[in-house]
């Protein structure tokens, strides 16, 4: 198993058209995931890499039966894209998209949530399922499998790069992942680490989860508080990047628009601090990782294949 995408996920791309959609869409076809339609406004008729390209989701919908999008325009029209997603009854809908206005962001949220529609992103490399050989995204880019390998362990990353090598890490202990998620880099997110631990929970395959964090937000305080409550119980490896922010001016943008310090929310040392005190195990420096997933985990998960 895994979470959020499987073989039952049918995939269709809003924007399919563009240059960064086209390279997406050929490295996402070459991994092996099929991609079933495409969504361009003013272009229906048209093929791209074999695709059927549609004006509407409706027809997408209709003709295809797709359950899942992958957001790829530009900033000023993602509301719309994702509205008109939601509309036709899509569940998962994954933002690449960055810099989108940030009400424009709010409302897309809001209605997602409303409407009970799961948002990755926006500004996400998306996620990747190995053992079932489909991913949403640019995640892995060309070549998916030197960081990606079948196991059960899951990843979350508020990095997309670090998505990658986080996973890389969990291969390099001799284990692999269920699926890795970038849930994206913008203070405001559809699927944050907490909603994600959620879903690792009820997943029969997924016996631990790793997590790469950036400073700002309050992503990991509330993570740290949904293990207070039980809510998570399998064993959670943490990183959190950027310490060195602390001593920087405060509102300092360390990268991702949501690395940012403000006050007191936001700082990676209480960040960690409460990780450790509900139960995870953090590590100072990022290398450390590889042995603490062996001791950890130890023969309590399956080693890659």
């Amino acid at each position: 198993m895994a979470i959020l995408i499987d073989k039952n996920t049918r995939i269709f791309v809003q924007g399919i058209t563009g240059r960064e959609a086209s390279m997406i869409v050929s490295h996402t076809l070459a991994y092996g995931t099929k991609i079933y339609a495409g969504i361009t406004p003013g272009k229906g008729g048209q093929q791209v890499q074999g695709i059927p390209v549609y004006d509407t989701v409706k027809e997408a919908v209709e003709k295809h039966n797709v359950n899942a999008s992958l957001v790829v325009v530009p900033p000023a029209f993602t509301l719309d894209a994702v509205l008109e997603a939601i509309k036709n009854g899509i569940k998962l809908i994954v933002v690449t998209t960055e810099n989108i206005p940030q009400h424009d962001v709010i409302k897309l949220l809001y209605i997602a949530r409303k409407e009970n529609v799961i948002i990755i992103g926006p500004n996400t490399v998306g996620m990747i399922n190995p053992k079932d050989r489909i991913k949403m995204g640019s995640i892995g880019g060309d070549r998916p499998d030197r960081c990606f390998v079948p196991g059960n362990v899951g990843v979350i990353s508020r990095s997309g790069g670090m998505t990658a090598e986080t996973s890389w890490m969990v291969k390099r202990a001799g284990f692999g992942v269920t699926t890795s998620v970038g849930i994206g880099g913008d203070s405001f997110i559809g699927s944050t680490i907490k909603d994600l631990l959620a879903l690792y929970e009820k997943d029969e395959e997924t016996e631990a989860v790793v997590t790469f964090s950036e400073p700002g937000t309050s992503f990991e305080e509330d993570a740290a508080q949904f293990l207070k409550e039980g809510g998570f119980t399998k064993p959670l490896i943490s990183f959190v990047a950027g310490k060195f922010t602390e001593n920087l001016p405060e509102g300092t943008v360390f990268g991702h628009a949501g690395a940012m310090i403000s006050g007191n929310t936001g700082r990676p040392s209480l960040k960690v601090k409460a990780l450790q005190e509900a139960g995870a195990h953090v590590v100072e420096r990022y290398d450390d990782m590889i042995g603490l997933l062996k001791s950890v985990l130890g023969e309590k998960v399956g080693e890659a294949k």
